[in-house]
């Protein structure tokens, strides 16, 4: 398979899915997540799914619990939803990038942002 056909799957894969996951799955530990990206393999037999979730790490384990366990009931929606002969087996993995990227904003906003100016000594004469 030629890569620019499977990167049109894998966008189709990630479309489908955050339809699917808006839409259908119930489970409230997945709550507002949000997909990044989807990895195909060459053989298209597996699909590892990035996503982002806004909150505190208590929140992506409880998402990525949520997520897994619904991973049959996707891959099958999913076959309804795809033309392609095979559906891959979906893995969950949370995506850092977005993370590190406000962190790294934030280093740099705070390493551009202009330092205070100490307190001069007055200038004179110096008693000796």
């Amino acid at each position: 398979m030629t890569a620019p056909r499977q990167a049109r799957i894998a966008d189709q894969i990630q479309r489908e899915l955050a339809e699917l996951i808006r839409l259908e799955v119930r489970d409230p530990r997945v709550g507002m997540v949000t997909l990044t990206g989807v990895e195909l393999s060459r053989d298209q037999s597996h699909a590892k799914v990035f996503f982002t979730v806004l909150g505190s790490p208590s929140d992506v384990e409880h998402a990525a619990e949520g997520l897994q366990r619904a991973a049959g009931f996707l891959r099958s929606q999913l076959a309804h939803r795809l033309t392609t002969r095979t559906v891959p087996g979906l893995a969950f993995a949370y995506d850092e990038s977005v993370e590190r990227g406000a962190r790294l904003s934030r280093l740099i906003d705070e390493a551009v942002k202009p330092q205070p100016a100490a307190p001069r000594r007055p200038r004179g004469r110096s008693a000796r």
